[in-house]
This record gives structure tokens, sequence and C-alpha cells, in this order.
């Protein structure tokens, strides 16, 4: 599955540590999932969407 994280992460012009902090995961998850190493749990996936202001389904896209 890939996702957009880090190209909207950047656009809003948080780090990986902000991101991580609001929402409560470690930086290495952040950094695991925008490197397609792991797929977050769908309870991740939608605070991250809501997070990041993006829906969901932009977010993520099955290959």
């Amino acid at each position: 599955m890939k996702n957009r994280i880090k190209e909207r992460r950047k656009a809003i012009g948080y780090r990986q540590q902000d991101l991580a902090e609001a929402l409560g995961v470690s930086r290495q998850t952040i950094v695991a999932i925008e490197n397609d190493k792991y797929n977050p749990t769908l309870e991740l996936a939608m605070r991250l969407a809501r997070y990041l202001g993006i829906p969901v389904e932009e977010l993520f896209q099955l290959e």
C-alpha cells in the first residue's frame, strides 16, 4: 500500500517527530509508514488522515 504521508507532512511543515508526538507513536513508526515498511492499523490511518487534513482514501492507495 502506497501513501502520501511524507508529501503531505512536508507541505504542512511538520517534522516526523511532530507527527509522532501528536499521534502518540514513535518517530520510527512514522518513518516505517512513510517508507512503506509498515501498514498502520485502521485507527492510526484514520488519525493520520484527520491530523494531516486529507481523506484517508487520498492519503493511502492500494497498489
